[in-house]
């Protein structure tokens, strides 16, 4: 098929390859009403007609698209296969540009679209069980490069990584990035990206609704889609660990419902063998992915480079004192400073900031924790937070609200929220934008509005916290103990051990100093009986090893950085090898590593980590020591505040300097 740029050409060209036959029946079959759908053409004006002359005519009477769409309809009852085929595949790549001009008005139509500040995460490849290969720095672009993975089959690549590592931005920015041609151009004709929280909303549980759905579009060529090229498609199934299931479908039906088993099908290569996958979830789900699996790639997302984390403050702050402001308090203390590695909890943190900048307030405290950090943020924008009467007690009803919301959810796996859900738990939805996002779905002629927690990590601290403000308290020490034996079970498995993060969020709480912190911000008094059962708590979670979430992303972020001091992995090495003229037969080889290096990895490399007999710590090490040792604190709740530098008080400004 020659060059064809616009539908006026594919019209043309497909009727000048027809033989003269062939165009005499094509013109007697375009006077059906039935086969055209009531819109045939009289005999008289088809008669003397040359094939220049009828895509005219066609052209006028239905437009270029549906007079594409007419001549395959009559070329299919022809049996002239060969020429639908390629008119189609003219059709199909036509709606291909349609499909990327939607994806690219869908991400303009968002509120806090994936370009606004985007900063580039850090991906590791993990090898293959059995592989030689070490885990290495990967670039999106590398991500289904046949080279990168040298055995045969069709790519599935599974992105893991906790809470807030960025997997559902980089998702989006990937969908966006094909959409605009910077990204495998010419690997995909279709990138489709499919929310797992949000795919329970489809009307029809078959593999061509899931595609009207993702295109937006009733009319989309489905079958053409599925058909021709399946090889050149990509599913993106974001937060598998969040493919959710109500309540009453759950109780109806134990086994799976028929979105999940149409998912699950599409997984298991059941459901279009030869396209491509990328699935992303958390390190709790990874148990349960693994079973539908067939060959899959492995790759971490640990979060923002040191680097990133700085240009991350540079765009989400309105102007340069800010950005100064922000930065340097962050900078002197460890555990912010550490924590913002994690996209999410970076968010969380500027907005905190930026809130009590916008208050003229004055920040005095110093978390020692990620549950210290969200604790700050709730307490700044729970509202009412002005001088209201009874504001107060608004504010308690407010944070229960959230509460029994957040644990109705979790405890049935929801993540999705009817208005009429939100008035239940005594809560409006607009008013509580810095912890609910909403999403509009158009069912039939009317729109719903759904809405969610604005991350999951958010859904998981007011779960943790509901068991400390709800006036029906006896179920934490079954909830605690569960969480136990699920640890326990798993390490007799030897699963991941990683604990869920409302229970790490509680852990914190339980703690002394975290139990008087909640109760001085929100006014709430902890039971006796509570207490009791978070003593009991501890003690249970000080019995067995167990990880806190994001400790992977830190481990394998500080093994990253040794690599680089120690000159393993990187990248613009230069090797110069010296031979000594006056000792031949003894010479000795000298080597000059090049690199670049942030300057705070320059300050890590005078540090002598490289003496194999005398090794010292970098300065993330010594924050990760500190930080397991919270886990044998004594019940007192001591905290070393994981080597974090007070410095007082620190008033922050909203004003004075120019626009960044």
């Amino acid at each position: 098929m020659a060059q064809i740029d616009n539908p006026q050409e594919a019209l043309l060209w497909a009727l000048r390859e027809l033989q003269d036959y062939d165009f005499k029946v094509l013109k007697f079959h375009f006077q059906s009403t039935i086969l055209l759908r009531g819109q045939g053409l009289a005999r008289g004006e088809l008669e003397g007609l040359s094939r220049v002359d009828l895509a005219s005519r066609l052209l006028q009477m239905y437009g270029a698209h549906e007079a594409v769409k007419m001549v395959i309809r009559v070329l299919k009852v022809m049996n002239l296969l060969e020429l639908v085929d390629q008119l189609s595949h003219f059709c199909l790549n036509d709606y291909r540009e349609t499909y990327r001009e939607h994806v690219r008005c869908l991400e303009e139509m968002q509120e806090e679209g994936v370009n606004h500040g985007y900063s580039q995460l850090l991906l590791v490849a993990k090898p293959s069980p059995g592989s030689p290969a070490l885990e290495h720095e990967l670039k999106v672009e590398a991500l289904f490069d046949p080279r990168e993975w040298p055995d045969q089959g069709p790519h599935t690549v599974v992105i893991q990584g906790s809470a807030g590592t960025g997997k559902t931005t980089l998702a989006r920015k990937m969908v966006l990035d094909w959409a605009t041609g910077t990204l495998y151009p010419g690997r995909f004709d279709y990138v489709f990206y499919v929310s797992c929280r949000e795919v329970v909303l489809l009307p029809d549980s078959t593999l061509d609704q899931l595609l009207i759905w993702c295109c937006g579009d009733k009319k989309a060529p489905v079958a053409q889609i599925l058909r021709q090229q399946p090889e050149r498609l990509l599913f993106i199934l974001d937060g598998y660990d969040e493919l959710q299931r109500s309540y009453a479908d759950r109780l109806r039906r134990p086994g799976p419902t028929p979105v999940e088993d149409m998912l699950h099908r599409l997984i298991r290569r059941q459901l279009l063998p030869t396209s491509s996958l990328l699935i992303t979830t958390r390190p709790l789900a990874l148990r349960n992915l693994e079973s539908l699996l067939k060959h899959p790639r492995h790759v971490h997302i640990l979060g923002f480079s040191d680097d990133e984390r700085k240009e991350y403050f540079r765009s989400y702050f309105t102007n340069e004192e800010q950005t100064r402001t922000a930065l340097a308090f962050v900078q002197g203390n460890d555990v912010l400073y550490k924590a913002c590695q994690v996209p999410g909890i970076c968010w969380v943190v500027c907005s905190w900031l930026k809130g009590q900048m916008e208050r003229g307030g004055v920040v005095t405290e110093t978390p020692s924790n990620s549950t210290d950090i969200f604790m700050a943020y709730v307490s700044t924008f729970l509202p009412p937070n002005d001088n209201e009467g009874c504001s107060e007690l608004n504010r308690r009803k407010t944070l229960k609200g959230l509460c029994s919301l957040a644990a109705e959810g979790i405890q049935h796996r929801r993540f999705l929220f009817e208005e009429a859900e939100l008035r239940k738990h005594s809560l409006d939805g607009p008013s509580l934008a810095p912890f609910l996002s909403s999403i509009d779905y158009q069912e039939g002629l009317n729109i719903k509005k759904f809405y969610s927690f604005r991350h999951i990590s958010f859904q998981e601290f007011f779960h943790a916290m509901s068991y400390l403000v709800k006036e029906d308290q006896a179920q934490l020490g079954e909830e605690s103990l569960k969480e136990v034996n699920r640890l326990l079970n798993e390490k007799k498995q030897e699963g991941s051990e990683e604990m869920t993060l409302s229970m790490q969020f509680l852990l914190d709480m339980s703690k002394k100093e975290g139990s008087s912190n909640f109760e001085l911000k929100f006014c709430f008094k902890i039971s006796p009986l509570i207490r009791q059962d978070l003593k009991n708590f501890q003690k249970l979670m000080s019995s067995i090893k167990h990880n806190r979430t994001w400790d992977l992303e830190f481990s394998l972020y500080e093994s990253k950085i040794k690599n680089l001091v120690k000159g393993i992995q990187l990248n613009d090495v230069a090797i110069k090898m010296g031979h000594s003229k006056e000792k031949k037969s003894c010479s000795r080889n000298s080597l000059s590593v090049k690199t670049s290096l942030s300057n705070r990895q320059k300050e890590e490399q005078k540090c002598p980590i490289v003496d194999k007999g005398n090794r010292a710590g970098t300065q993330m090490e010594a924050l990760m020591e500190t930080a397991e040792g919270q886990g044998t604190r004594d019940n007192d709740g001591g905290s070393s505040r994981m080597g974090s530098t007070e410095k007082g008080p620190l008033e922050l400004k909203a004003g004075g300097g120019g626009e960044a």
